[in-house]
């Protein structure tokens, strides 16, 4: 599985992810598991929405 996202794209979708699942946590919603998607593809590198677009945001770290 080759990496399609970058370093930015990875901290943005890790600290996004967090909040959405903190924040989920802290109302008690289903939110919370929503924000593992963006947290487990930054922890892989890898996102299927992107692939399936042609999407690569490596080439955008320099």
């Amino acid at each position: 599985m080759k990496t399609n996202i970058g370093s930015i794209d990875v901290g943005l979708r890790f600290v996004g992810g967090c909040l959405i699942g903190l924040w989920g946590v802290h109302v008690e919603t289903w939110w919370g598991l929503l924000g593992l998607l963006p947290a487990v593809t930054a922890m892989v590198g890898f996102c299927p929405l992107y692939a399936l677009l042609h999407i690569d945001t490596t080439a955008c770290d320099h």
